[in-house]
């Protein structure tokens, strides 16, 4: 099951694990509960604290396995076979209940802790899905810690009746105490807040008693964490305010173009990214979103939603962009229904099912020749009368059998039986006639919309609604900022949205220097007139 490469990777992880691991599994003689027999032993064999037995739990599904302490169920529980993206989960799980600690803050840990249960997860992700380990990771860690939470991982694709019962459109999905609890990423902090009616409460009060910063960060992506690395080595009051550390990053499945680095997965870039930014003195203030700016007193003020208001001398605002939407009847209403914006997460639940791909640029001939190999049929479908992908891709796309493309066709609207998408109707550009096509998902990959409404009549915002900055990154407004896809430069990409970060916070440092400069000849000269 696993290679020798894997297995000495394994070894050396588990000989950090100071108490014994018991994995009880649940199986019986099918294929899958064959492989699962398989990869536990392998797992046994990398250590003596490791022990595997089978036997029949009630309730539990087959193929699945708890991991436990002898005497001591911590509430950990993979259905299926965690390899691919979930296999890291499946190696912090067997530390955690191995007595390896985890990194998480102690004021989180004592959060989890003081947690009332019974709190019964239930995650249903896919192998394929880059969201779905954080999500999973934080449940398995906060069933250590409390023994009134249990997680249950589940593979989708390994319980597809499960996921037809429940019309699971959408990974990862979460289930508490068998009602739906929350859809996509999730962190730890996240999901605690969310469990902890007063957290955000806190939240506000302990942020809106921060002193002044000298340099403010809005957002976490790759600009942002630029920014706040190049404003932290200045030796300044540094703050980075963010809804989710990585912003976009984290939604991108290879990154093969940053240079130097010939390939890797976002969820690692953004992992690096924070690490990077937390080993300097910066305040790192997580999901939070931004609600409002102004000038007051001479110093920079950002409202959040939770009520709180954080002062800066300059702002770098790096908020990103999000995913386009059509903007057609029904897209919302089928959101996780049908209608998805992550081929490479959700791709797996339309296994032999009938699909459409919006867009015809990079991203959606990508998705497209990716669903091909899942899904019955792939109808892609683009606006303009030709495709805008790279010809090395196009050529792909039109080799695959199973995928049809539409070219001149506007999407009018997202069609459903009221619990999930059952076709798609479009209108032919070129002839006026209207159609509609029968299908079970549709994935919608038409580009990225600046997140920037918050800004709106305080900020000069180009017909886009991109920031319109200058060549140092200046924006309208004196002392800040801005850098990466929220702005009006060109070509959105990771590696431009880095050298315009440190680009606006070097500009940013340059305005403090000169603005403390300015202050104190003002000061000279009224002590002069007096």
């Amino acid at each position: 099951m696993l290679d020798s490469n894997l297995k000495t990777q394994l070894k050396a992880y588990l000989e950090k694990v100071t108490q014994p691991i018991e994995i009880v599994a649940s199986l019986d003689d099918g294929p899958k509960s064959a492989e699962l027999r398989e990869l536990l032993q392998d797992l046994a064999g990398l250590s003596d604290k490791v022990a595997v037995r089978e036997e029949a739990e009630a309730g539990a599904p087959v193929p699945s396995f708890a991991i436990n302490n002898p005497g001591r169920i911590s509430g950990v529980r993979f259905a299926g076979i965690p390899l691919g993206h979930e296999f890291t989960s499946l190696v912090l799980a067997l530390l955690q209940v191995g007595g390896h600690p985890s990194k998480l803050g102690q004021d989180v840990i004592a959060q989890i802790k003081d947690l009332p249960g019974p709190l019964s997860f239930e995650t249903y992700f896919s192998l394929s899905c880059q969201n779905c380990p954080d999500v999973v990771q934080a449940l398995n860690l906060m069933s250590v810690l409390n023994p009134g939470i249990s997680h249950t991982a589940i593979d989708g694709a390994v319980f597809p009746e499960q996921v037809e019962a429940r019309e699971i459109m959408s990974v990862p999905t979460i289930y508490l105490n068998g009602q739906v609890f929350g859809q996509g990423r999730m962190g730890v902090e996240e999901i605690v807040s969310k469990l902890d009616s007063g957290a955000a409460k806190r939240d506000a009060a302990r942020l809106a008693a921060k002193e002044t910063f000298d340099v403010l960060v809005v957002g976490g992506g790759p600009a942002g964490a630029a920014a706040a690395i190049y404003a932290a080595r200045k030796g300044i009051r540094t703050g980075v305010v963010a809804e989710r550390f990585g912003g976009q990053v984290l939604d991108t499945m290879a990154i093969e173009n940053f240079i130097s680095v010939q390939e890797t997965e976002g969820p690692k870039l953004g992992s690096a990214l924070e690490e990077h930014v937390k080993s300097y003195d910066v305040d790192i203030m997580n999901l939070q979103r931004a609600s409002s700016l102004s000038r007051k007193n001479g110093l920079i003020e950002v409202g959040l939603s939770n009520g709180a208001g954080l002062k800066a001398k300059s702002v770098v605002i790096s908020t990103g962009a999000r995913w386009r939407q059509m903007n057609v009847p029904g897209e919302e209403a089928y959101r996780n229904k049908g209608v998805a914006y992550c081929p490479h997460c959700d791709g797996p639940l339309f296994k032999g099912k009938r699909v459409a791909v919006i867009g015809g640029g990079n991203s959606g001939v990508e998705a497209a020749i990716d669903l091909a190999g899942i899904v019955s049929e792939v109808t892609l479908i683009e606006f303009g009368d030709q495709l805008r992908a790279d010809a090395v891709l196009q050529k792909k796309l039109h080799s695959l059998a199973n995928v049809k493309v539409l070219l001149s066709t506007q999407t009018t609207e997202v069609l459903g039986d009221g619990s999930r998408v059952n076709g798609l109707a479009y209108q032919d550009r070129t002839t006026g006639e209207q159609h509609a096509l029968a299908l079970e998902g549709i994935f919608v990959q038409i580009g990225l919309v600046p997140n920037t409404e918050w800004l709106q009549g305080v900020v000069e915002l180009s017909p886009r609604g991109e920031i319109i900055v200058d060549d140092r990154g200046q924006t309208s407004v004196p002392g800040v900022f801005a850098a990466g896809d929220a702005t009006t430069v060109p070509f959105k990409q990771i590696v431009i949205a880095m050298g315009e970060g440190a680009k606006a916070s070097l500009a940013a440092f340059d305005y403090l220097i000169r603005s403390s400069v300015d202050e104190a000849v003002v000061q000279d000269e009224e002590a002069e007139a007096a």
